[in-house]
């Protein structure tokens, strides 16, 4: 290898690191981080406009998480994954794509899909126990919530790789948790998305737990970041607390897949503030002294101080974002208190497009059976 080809394979190699540090445009005390000019100009600030309208999703979201963590308290949902402190990548997520673009979520990201314009009340039923997902996919370029681990990732690459082989502009975000990083279909999944190309960007939530098990245990590479030069993709780490450094640096890694640059593994660093779900006791495996070292760094708090000390968010404004917010709350409260009516017909009508005789014969069994009990 010629010293020139050396030294091209060498700045190729270094492109695809993270930044030694993850990325940070405002601190935990809502100022302003000083970056090097290479950082800078790579990730700059958003549009006070743009910080502003995420900022008012931010708050939408904490709102959703507290409300549905009280209806699972009702006996309103069966269950509910927080994602309380999580927002800010929520919100990211969410706002970095376009309208033709596609997310493919996990059980924890509802914040997500709702920030896509998804009726909130859709988004919840399937944590209710209703049979369907509540929303219809395609409609809203929202693949339903997984619940098994990294399986959704793999259903987004198909979809980059058929957009790319259709000539579509469609860029895919794929989110998942630390914890997802540690399953088969990790691998899969970026393996395939960086040999044939396409435009995906893996979303990874390192919130340190994978229920109970926390990151230590599961990888001991410098960061889950690092992990993409293995793929021969870029990587980057992201304060996932800090909303403007997510805008911007998932933003980059969507518009670099839009122009044909290929997948991005993006790490955030966030934390899981509540337990893993309302069946959960994280008492068991954490202590309190952890979460509270993480409550200064809220996502919200940090956003408002600094929109606050800019004089970027008037007080009429404050009042609207938290108007919106109550609103979305009673929704919720208003869509979710009727009780489900059932058919149990359902079973069947949904299986296959033309039902098979196997399941026209066992239909016909059910309604011979709730006939004879009625009688």
């Amino acid at each position: 290898m010629s010293s020139s080809t050396a030294e091209e394979s060498a700045r190729s190699e270094a492109a695809m690191l993270p930044s030694a540090a993850p990325v940070q445009l405002i601190n935990e005390l809502g100022a302003l981080v000083p970056n090097e000019p290479g950082v800078a100009g790579k990730y700059p600030m958003p549009s006070a406009e743009e910080l502003v309208h995420a900022y008012g999703k931010l708050v939408v979201g904490r709102r959703v998480n507290d409300q549905a963590s009280a209806l699972v308290r009702q006996g309103r949902m069966a269950v509910y994954p927080s994602s309380h402190g999580q927002e800010a990548c929520q919100v990211a997520a969410a706002l970095c794509l376009d309208a033709q673009d596609w997310l493919f979520p996990t059980y924890r990201d509802t914040v997500a899909v709702m920030t896509r314009g998804v009726d909130p009340v859709e988004v919840l039923v399937l944590l209710r126990g209703d049979w369907h997902s509540g929303y219809h996919p395609i409609e809203h370029k929202v693949a339903t919530q997984s619940t098994p681990l990294a399986t959704q990732l793999l259903h987004a690459v198909g979809v980059a790789h058929a957009a790319k082989l259709k000539g579509e502009d469609t860029v895919v975000v794929a989110m998942c948790g630390d914890g997802a990083s540690s399953e088969g279909d990790f691998h899969e999944a970026l393996n395939f998305a960086a040999v044939f190309h396409v435009p995906v960007v893996f979303f990874v939530q390192n919130n340190q737990y994978a229920i109970s098990v926390p990151l230590s245990h599961q990888s001991v590479a410098p960061s889950l970041a690092h992990k993409a030069i293995g793929y021969g993709m870029p990587g980057e780490r992201v304060d996932g607390n800090d909303l403007a450094a997510l805008l911007s640096v998932m933003g980059a890694a969507v518009e670099r897949a839009r122009d044909g640059g290929g997948p991005t593994l993006i790490e955030a660093h966030t934390y899981r503030m509540q337990a893993h779900t309302n069946a959960d006791d994280a008492t068991r495996y954490r202590t309190d002294d952890e979460v509270a070292e993480w409550a200064p760094k809220d996502p919200v708090v940090r956003m408002k101080k600094y929109l606050t000390d800019a004089a970027l968010l008037t007080d009429e404004a404050e009042a609207a974002i938290k108007e919106e917010a109550e609103l979305v709350a009673a929704t919720l409260r208003s869509g979710l208190n009727g009780e489900v009516k059932v058919d149990p017909e359902d079973l069947f009508k949904h299986v296959y497009a033309e039902p098979t005789p196997q399941l026209a014969e066992q239909a016909a069994m059910l309604r011979d059976e709730l006939s004879r009990e009625g009688e």
